[in-house]
């Protein structure tokens, strides 16, 4: 019975509450205009990266429609703008070329149930303890591979079948050579040129959406040689649930973590960030994660592909004056209505329009300063960094974050090795009595144990300890010692056995609870505790010591 009570309530934390709603009835007009703001904005992106996926506009535009709306009432936050990503379309395309439409919408199920566990175990709140060279290194070598997967469709030339978008650019570039067209790169270049010129001198104007329009208008008026979208549907259509080769799974999960962990960090850096764009705003990360796995479940029901909440939209909902869920659900009513109004006209908007949207927000994206600063750090972080760029521009974005994830960890812990001590303790006058600096020059010797003392300093622990010579009581200090772990007090107990068996009576003083219960546990040094050899304080130790020194050892 309790734990199907502590399970309700577990989940009940994590369903939507009466109170989310209250900021609604307070201002709903000025909600209901940040919502249409997000929505002009959104429109462009949702059709490009939903082109970008291999899936087509349509996959864009009813991802932001359904993934957007259960994510505003099921989401931890209250500014949160959810649907397609760039992010997201690094990791699909590759799924899209081996296994089509039917694997794309399969991950993006698979990641919704990993997403809900993810909230359910209360992952969200350790998000925030991923390395930040990682976190910039993957988005930069996102932007970089985004704008390479728009090289064809701003040249107008078909993509080729490569599975790496390097190779695809290179080819796009060959087959433009060989039949060139004007109209497509200069198309692709002024929307992109339109839209970072404009967000300087206006940054809430919707550039990205004038410029797709100016396009459009331009392509059928002067009759530009341009590949248009193609005919979008006239509503979100029937559910379908259609079958997939189970046969096939293991070879999807590398891209279910991927898209999952993506969903993950990408929607809580979001949230994080529209935090501190407002006053009082506090985002639940738990029930963020719960939103985004049941977004994500939704969406492919309906054709469309992997969501996460976006910073970029985000961002506009919480300038145009957005103070609750209403704004991010009115996104996706509008979004829906633009559907069922005008999906002939939005089916005439050129691809290479979508491409310009597209190479403006990656060149954004790249936060050239913070890129700067973080390289100038520190030599591992920039070392991660690049890695992490590298990897995700060549190979893949989960190659890259593992490899970048693992060497972050791994320099971390040489950086924290290195900083554990074993250091001799010289005992000045105003410490101790002069009896005791004359038990010192009788070979009493104390070591104090300076930082963590874990699987990673251990091995060099052993070494200096081990070098000890010409004493004959050694005291091992342990007050400082800030960590330890199994490996730590095994490499303690051994080193301990080594000076005993050359005849050096080893004590040990101020070892914390925690410590101490590590070292019962795993029985290192236990015949200390027995012998009476572990005291509470050096003071004591160094009395235990001159006994020692003036009489033969026991053991």
């Amino acid at each position: 019975m309790r734990a199907i009570s502590t399970a309700g309530s577990r989940l009940r934390a994590l369903l939507p509450q009466v109170a989310d709603w209250d900021a609604a009835r307070r201002s709903p007009r000025r909600d209901l205009i940040a919502g249409l703001t997000v929505a002009v904005v959104a429109l462009p992106l949702a059709l490009a990266f939903g082109v970008t996926s291999g899936l087509g506009a349509e996959a864009g535009i009813v991802t932001a429609v359904v993934a957007g709306a259960v994510a505003a009432i099921f989401g931890g936050s209250n500014l949160q703008v959810s649907g397609p990503t760039g992010a997201m379309t690094v990791v699909l395309v590759p799924v899209v070329h081996q296994f089509g439409a039917t694997g794309v919408l399969f991950v993006g199920f698979m990641a919704g149930l990993v997403l809900i566990g993810l909230a359910w175990a209360r992952v969200g709140r350790y998000m925030r303890f991923l390395p930040a060279p990682v976190v910039e290194g993957f988005a930069a070598g996102i932007a970089v591979v985004i704008a390479l997967q728009q090289v064809p469709a701003a040249l107008g030339v078909p993509a080729g079948d490569e599975e790496r978008v390097w190779a695809v650019a290179f080819g796009a570039f060959g087959d433009y050579l060989s039949d060139p067209n004007l109209a497509p790169p200069a198309v692709a270049l002024s929307v992109c040129l339109l839209m970072l010129a404009g967000s300087r001198w206006r940054p809430a104007f919707p550039f990205s959406l004038l410029g797709v329009v100016l396009a459009t208008v331009a392509s059928v008026v002067l009759g530009l040689d341009l590949d248009p979208i193609g005919d979008l549907p006239s509503g979100l259509g029937a559910p379908s649930f259609g079958f997939f080769d189970l046969g096939a799974v293991g070879t999807l999960l590398p891209a279910v973590v991927a898209v999952a962990a993506l969903a993950a960090l990408e929607s809580l850096l979001s949230a994080t960030v529209a935090d501190g764009m407002s006053v009082g705003e506090q985002h639940d990360p738990d029930r963020e994660l719960f939103g985004q796995g049941l977004a994500n479940l939704a969406a492919p029901v309906f054709g469309g592909i992997p969501a996460t909440a976006a910073i970029a939209r985000t961002a506009v909902n919480v300038r145009a004056g957005a103070g609750s869920k209403l704004a991010a659900l009115s996104h996706s009513v509008i979004l829906l209505a633009i559907i069922l109004v005008a999906a002939p006209l939005v089916a005439e908007i050129p691809l290479a329009a979508l491409a310009g949207v597209l190479l403006a927000t990656t060149i954004r994206m790249i936060e050239v300063g913070s890129l700067r600063a973080m390289a100038r750090a520190t030599r591992r972080d920039a070392v991660v960094l690049l890695l992490t760029f590298a990897l995700t521009v060549v190979f893949d974005l989960v190659t890259a974050v593992v490899a970048g994830l693992a060497l972050a960890i791994v320099l971390a812990l040489r950086a924290v090795a290195r900083s554990a001590r074993l250091e001799q303790v010289e005992l000045d006058h105003g410490d101790h009595s002069a009896e005791e600096h004359r038990l010192l020059s009788q070979h009493i010797v104390a070591y104090r144990l300076d930082g963590p003392l874990f699987f990673a300093a251990a091995h060099q622990f052993l070494l200096e300890l081990a070098d000890v010579a010409d004493v004959r009581v050694v005291i091992l200090r342990m007050a400082r010692v800030s960590t330890m772990d199994a490996t730590g007090a095994t490499v303690l107990g051994d080193a301990i056995d080594q000076l005993e068996k050359r005849g050096i009576v080893v004590l040990l003083s101020g070892v914390s609870p925690e410590h101490d219960e590590v070292l019962r546990t795993l029985g290192a040094a236990a015949h200390l505790q027995r012998n009476g050899r572990v005291f509470e304080t050096t003071p004591e130790a160094i009395a235990f010591a001159r006994k020692v020194a003036l009489a033969e050892p026991v053991y």
